[in-house]
């Protein structure tokens, strides 16, 4: 059996982050080696919060965590989602506290030093707005050199966005980072709206969660109230998406990839009505989409089965 991969994690833990947290931890195909924290669904104290108790929760020690940006690079942080993922990003579940603190180094720092411990083989998995990695880029150039894949969820290609008709969440909190991120070279991912809308979480799959055990399979599926109210009137029943669980399994290469083109990608920073909007060159998918021979960001836009099902049998083990 292959050594498990190391994966930095950056999430501003809301919901489907507590997810796709909970696969990371129990997938025996992954090593967690380090989580950064970042505004967005809420800020990034509060996310380093969740997430501490959430690591107590499945009995995961030694995982540090630290404490990211909490503005973002050319705006401030606006506050967070409390209608997605409630006042606190968990669904206004208050879990037990920790007795552990955040790490004393940032987000950044964390990332930078995991990338030499691990270099060449860490894998940096990004479910909130790129801030930090944006900033550990400016900080160090050299950064994909060291890091193996960076996969992203985020961004809108041809689906509508959720923020904007234009902009998903993730890349509208700060699309200068994400034009920072997408800019670098390395193997990079997207896995935007296209996708993740199409992989949803059902009543049954909540009940499941609940009647374990576990008691972060438990938490999860109380959690999962919340998220699956704010998505009733946009799927028409009560369900959620796997946004941030898909990324993290795309990243830990445990689903294939049926449809991921490489090509050009820009962010829109403009001020206007398609800021954040993410513009990849799909122009070819009529006659079938490969790489492009310009390179660019991977845009994942079909993977080979439900990802609910990996999710569940990973988290329940």
């Amino acid at each position: 059996m292959p050594a498990p991969t190391p994966v930095f994690f950056d999430c501003d833990t809301g919901i489907d982050d507590a997810l796709a947290l909970g696969y990371l931890l129990r997938s025996p195909a992954v090593d967690l080696v380090g989580i950064g924290t970042v505004s967005g669904n809420t800020d990034a104290a509060q996310a380093a919060i969740n997430t501490l108790d959430l690591l107590a929760i499945a009995g995961a020690s030694g995982i540090p965590v630290a404490i990211g940006s909490h503005h973002h690079l050319a705006q401030d942080y606006h506050g967070g989602a409390a209608h997605v993922h409630g006042d606190n990003g968990i669904g206004g579940l208050e879990l037990p506290r920790s007795d552990r603190r955040p790490d004393d180094r940032t987000a950044v720092q964390l990332l930078l030093d995991l990338s030499h411990e691990y270099a060449g083989a860490l894998q940096v998995v990004a479910v909130g707005p790129l801030t930090n990695i944006a900033l550990a880029l400016q900080a160090d150039p050299t950064l994909p050199t060291r890091v193996a894949g960076f996969t992203v969820m985020g961004g809108a290609c041809l689906s509508p966005g959720n923020v904007t008709p234009a902009a998903e969440a993730n890349i509208y909190n700060d699309p200068e980072a994400a034009a920072v991120a997408f800019a670098a070279e390395w193997d990079a991912a997207l896995v935007p709206l296209d996708v993740t809308m199409a992989h949803t979480l059902e009543e049954d799959d909540q009940r499941a969660l609940a009647a374990s055990d576990d008691p972060l399979a438990q938490v999860l599926a109380t959690m999962l109230d919340h998220y699956m109210e704010f998505y009733r009137p946009i799927f028409g029943r009560r369900t959620c998406a796997l946004h941030d669980p898909l990324a993290a399994v795309i990243a830990a290469g445990e689903i294939g990839l049926t449809s991921a083109p490489r090509v050009p990608l820009e962010v829109d920073t403009t001020h206007g009505p398609s800021r954040g909007a993410t513009i990849a060159d799909l122009r070819g998918i009529w006659r079938g989409l490969g790489d492009s021979s310009r390179g660019g960001v991977r845009i994942v836009r079909e993977v080979d089965r439900p990802v609910v099902r990996i999710l569940l049998d990973t988290i329940l083990g």
